[in-house]
């Protein structure tokens, strides 16, 4: 396979039409179905969640992600298919817990405060088309019913540097919550190693009915540069205007800004990554909201250590009647994990893990999370190699 935009190596293409380093790993199943190049990849994951403090809670769940991809020449051009979907609806509509992670909704009428949303049956159902116009560029269109458009750096579940991590990051919208969008259609220019493109796409996260299609809208835009100037770097800067993201916020919309730089080297027996993201959301109305996140994963032979430290401006932890509804809190999460991965035939790895974070709130929230509280996860994983 090349890759999908342009004539570089298929290593540089991450989720929807994001870029990693070209010297990133990228774990699957290759073959030839007549004219076209296929690739399977996927995990499931049996986890144990405690998350401690007032607010803390513990659940067993299984997370999943399967995809598919295929690609051929079409008349002058390339041709790529792609297929994701996760059986995540199974761990039920509240998702599992996760302190401080907020967005979304079980139900419909109450929001998801201190958990993880699970991921829709249907992830990415995309496809992509780049013919070249001159030696080293290209234009592409891509299309997904759902799809991610060109907002923000390659999804957290796409990272090597957040792979092996069973949890979402606590910035998870205001950096790729786009990642599962039902109508996306996005045009762009490749030139040797810089891509510009451009997305119309659903502004409205998933609803709370993951096993379905959400209604097909075209309502928001987003832009993005992506800058990989060698194989071991990735930059990216991006805007979006999202038209009413929250089902339970209809009358707000936001405008998001986003910046990134992934680093990635290949070791003797193992791959390093590390990536740098900053991403602002700006409500309208309300108030102008930042998040950091520096996530790190080192693996050599069958071992694996992953990290993250996060910072963001929460302003969604207290239910409306509570006296600390709708304030901004600056919070903080420190994680720390390893994983040993045992070889399980040609095409299989079992991985055994563990997870564990702690945290930096102001005082005034230490009634509702306690004065250090802290969360750990056990896990065990099989993943396709």
């Amino acid at each position: 396979m090349t890759g999908a935009l342009g004539n570089y190596s298929m290593m540089r293409d991450a989720s929807g039409t994001s870029w990693q380093p070209e010297s990133s790993t990228m774990e699957g199943i290759h073959g030839l179905l007549g004219d076209w190049a296929t690739m399977i990849h996927g995990y499931i994951s049996l986890i144990y969640d405690h998350q401690g403090g007032p607010r803390g809670d513990s659940k067993t769940f299984s997370e999943s992600m399967f995809m598919g991809m295929a690609q051929r020449m079409l008349g002058s051009g390339t041709l790529t298919l792609r297929g994701m979907v996760s059986l995540d609806p199974l761990m039920g509509k509240s998702g599992y817990p996760l302190l401080l992670q907020t967005g979304e909704t079980a139900d419909g009428v109450n929001p998801l405060i201190d958990r993880q949303h699970p991921h829709d049956l249907f992830m990415e159902l995309a496809g992509l088309y780049a013919i070249p116009v001159a030696e080293g560029s290209s234009v592409f269109l891509y299309a997904g019913y759902p799809g991610e458009p060109a907002l923000g750096p390659p999804t957290f579940m796409h990272r090597f540097s957040g792979i092996d991590n069973p949890e979402a990051p606590i910035s998870h919208h205001w950096l790729d919550s786009t990642h599962t969008t039902f109508g996306v259609l996005t045009g762009g220019f490749v030139y040797r190693n810089w891509k510009i493109e451009g997305s119309f796409f659903n502004g409205r996260e998933p609803n709370q009915q993951r096993w379905n299609f959400d209604p097909l809208r075209l309502d928001s835009a987003s832009g993005r540069a992506t800058w990989n100037p060698s194989d071991n770097w990735s930059f990216q800067a991006s805007y979006g205007f999202l038209k009413s993201p929250e089902g339970l916020e209809p009358d707000v919309n936001q405008h998001r800004v986003t910046a990134s730089a992934i680093y990635n080297r290949k070791l003797e027996h193992g791959n390093w990554q590390t990536t740098l993201a900053w991403g602002q959301n700006h409500l309208q109305p309300g108030e102008t909201l930042n998040a950091y996140l520096l996530e790190s994963a080192i693996s050599w032979y069958q071992h694996t250590v992953f990290g993250r430290a996060e910072n963001a401006e929460k302003n969604e932890l207290f239910l409306a009647g509570d006296p600390l509804h709708g304030r901004v809190f600056d919070v903080s999460k420190f994680s720390l994990g390893y994983v040993y991965d045992i070889p399980v035939g040609e095409h299989f790895s079992l991985g055994l893990g563990a997870l564990g974070s702690l945290y930096a709130l102001p005082s005034a929230l230490n009634p509702a999370y306690g004065s250090s509280p802290s969360s750990y996860m056990l896990f065990t994983r099989v993943k396709l190699k």
